[in-house]
């Protein structure tokens, strides 16, 4: 537990190289802010980093919940395409909500074709309506009519949402338990 307090400390507090002026700088705040910013990495399909001023950002997308790439959930990879063909290489409005736990900042993303990303995401299939922290009708409605027409990951009969596929899996071996 303490030295996940420690590293919680770093990451919240270790500056950032700029490499302009060849010094350590704090990373800007950017919460409850609209910028532009260029779209450098894909992590997953709800996932990126931006570059912001030198900085580079971690950018998780509101709304929405993506099949995981960890674990190789379905659909997780074509998620992840997806996402990079929405935007990768692209300047970028974000729209800044918050930082999250792992100080990934919460946002809803426009792409240079005025698209919001979040929103594609859905209509295309590649992601759930993330409920939990999200209670925009809109997503919700987006979800019922890709589910509706069976697109993307909705083409599977039972797709297992990734708030599930993230679970520990216990028992995972039938007729095999585990004693301490």
């Amino acid at each position: 537990m303490g030295r996940l307090i420690l590293l919680g400390f770093i990451l919240c507090f270790h500056p950032v190289f700029d490499s302009q002026q060849g010094i350590y700088a704090k990373a800007p705040d950017l919460k409850k802010r609209i910028f532009t910013a260029k779209v450098i990495r894909i992590m997953d399909g709800d996932t990126m980093e931006i570059l912001y001023q030198q900085t580079p950002t971690k950018v998780r997308l509101a709304h929405i919940d993506c099949p995981e790439k960890r674990g190789r959930q379905p659909f997780g990879s074509n998620a992840k395409k997806a996402l990079s063909d929405l935007c990768f290489g692209q300047n970028v409005t974000v729209y800044a909500e918050k930082y999250d736990r792992y100080r990934r900042l919460i946002a809803v993303v426009v792409n240079n074709k005025k698209q919001v990303v979040n929103q594609e995401m859905i209509k295309l299939g590649m992601a759930w309506h993330f409920k939990k922290y999200s209670k925009d009708p809109l997503y919700a409605q987006l979800e019922i009519t890709a589910r509706k027409n069976k697109v993307g990951l909705w083409s599977d009969a039972t797709p297992t949402p990734p708030w599930e596929w993230r679970k520990p899996k216990h028992n995972s071996l039938p007729g095999v338990s585990i004693s301490k």
